[in-house]
Formats: C-alpha cells, sequence, structure tokens
C-alpha cells in the first residue's frame, strides 16, 4: 500500500475519532467530571489514541524517506504526547476538504480566508478546553468556566489579551503561548490573501487601462487611416480635373 491511498482511507476515520474525542473532551472538562466517574471518557481517549498511533506508524512505514516524513511531521507527534491537541486533526480534514475542490482565483482565496476562520475558531474552543482543564481545579485560579476560558483564548489568540484571566499553570501557559503562535499565522494567512486581492485589483485597472489606452490609439489609427484616404481620393479627383480641363493660351 502507498501512503497516499493510506491517507484517502483513513482520513475521515480519524476525523470521525477526532470528532468523538472533541465532543468527549468537552463533556468532560465543562462538567469537571472526576476522574473516578471518567471510565467512559478514557476509554474513549484510550481508543483514540490508539487510531492516532496505529495511523503515525502506518505513515512512517509506508514512507519512502523515513527520516524526511519524521521531521516534517512532528506535530504529529505532539498530537500523541498531547490529548488536548487531537481535535486539531479537524484541521487536516478541513484542508483536504478544500484542495478537493479545485478552483482559483478569487474563489480559492475565499475558500483560503474560510479555512483560516474555521480554523480560528477550532482553535479558540480546543485551547479554551486545555486551559480550563488545567486551570479550573486550582487554587487561586481565574479561569474557572467555559466562558470565562472562550474569552481569554479568543483575546489570546487575537494577541489583544486583556490580563483579566490570566493562566496560572504551565500547561495554561503553553496553551496561551500556541494560541498567539496561532494567531500569527492566521494573521499571515489574511494578511497575503488580502496582499493578493489588493496587487490583482491592482493589475486588472492597469490592465483597464492599457485597453482603453489601446482602444483610443486604434480608434485614432483608424480615423487617420480615412482621412488619409479621403485626402488622397481628393488629391486624386484635382489632378483629374485639371488634366481634363482645356489650359487658356
Amino acid at each position: 500500500m502507498t501512503p497516499e491511498l493510506w491517507r484517502k482511507y483513513s482520513e475521515w476515520p480519524l476525523a470521525a475519532a477526532a470528532s468523538v474525542f472533541l465532543v468527549a473532551y468537552s463533556i468532560e472538562v465543562i462538567d469537571n467530571i472526576p476522574d473516578g466517574r471518567a471510565i467512559v471518557f478514557d476509554i474513549i481517549f484510550w481508543a483514540t489514541w490508539g487510531l492516532f498511533v496505529v495511523d503515525y506508524l502506518a505513515n512512517l512505514i509506508l514512507a519512502e524517506r523515513k527520516g524526511h516524513w519524521f521531521t516534517h511531521n512532528l506535530h504529529a507527534v505532539a498530537i500523541l504526547i498531547l490529548p488536548m491537541l487531537r481535535p486539531l486533526r479537524l484541521m487536516r480534514l478541513l484542508w483536504v476538504v478544500e484542495l478537493s475542490q479545485r478552483v482559483g482565483g478569487r474563489r480559492l482565496r475565499g475558500r483560503i480566508l474560510s479555512y483560516a476562520f474555521a480554523i480560528a475558531i477550532l482553535l479558540v474552543y480546543v485551547g479554551a478546553l486545555a486551559a480550563l482543564d488545567a486551570e479550573q481545579n486550582q487554587p487561586g485560579a481565574s479561569i474557572t468556566n467555559i466562558g470565562d476560558a472562550l474569552w481569554w483564548a479568543a483575546v489570546t489568540l487575537t494577541g489583544t489579551g486583556y490580563g483579566d484571566f490570566v493562566p496560572i499553570t504551565l500547561v495554561g501557559r503553553l496553551v496561551g503561548v500556541g494560541l498567539m503562535v496561532g494567531g500569527l499565522a492566521i494573521v499571515g494567512v489574511i494578511a497575503a490573501s488580502f496582499a493578493t486581492w489588493m496587487i490583482e485589483q491592482l493589475g486588472s485597472r492597469v490592465a483597464e487601462e492599457a485597453e482603453a489606452a489601446e482602444a483610443a490609439s486604434s480608434e485614432t489609427q483608424s480615423e487617420v487611416a480615412v482621412l488619409t484616404e479621403q485626402v488622397a481620393r481628393l488629391t486624386a479627383l484635382i489632378e483629374a480635373r485639371m488634366l481634363t480641363e482645356p489650359t487658356d493660351p
């Protein structure tokens, strides 16, 4: 089996596993379920982890250049090590859906922007869950419910940073760093798309002006050709008349 064929058949099952994990993780964190009562959730977490391990090993074994694949897929290792990153596997699914619909120009740029906004929403939600999971049971923590966690994740991703909610745990702060990096990447994508749009608009305007100038030049040339033809006809008519009229003795 080739790596492409494996990814083709594993993409949707892994996306489904990531979705199931996200739902279970959301319920466990938002309801603050104690570890002793989270047996069902633990089974789901271990099952999804096993699927991601199988996918990682399969891709590594099937890769022609295993060292190159390993160094270019360190995010897959992070997903295996940190369970809260597992829902980010849905980002890959969004990208596959975008690429499967081949479009160009403005439609492609619009799809890239929609993809960036979808990733931003997913990052905010997953980051909020991870921060809440790490913070809510800590003494003196300010992030203790999903509403505060979502607000903190949103302002952190956008770089606003009001400071009304601050993580006090190492995990919470690492989540904050990840949100800031993700926010910079998303802003870069949006800025690049906007710059491309501006360049295209300027190029279209220049092209329209060039076409208008060329059309005006062609029209002027046509008018000059008509006038030249009329002058030639008048000149020929005058010469013919001068030849036919008798001259005075």
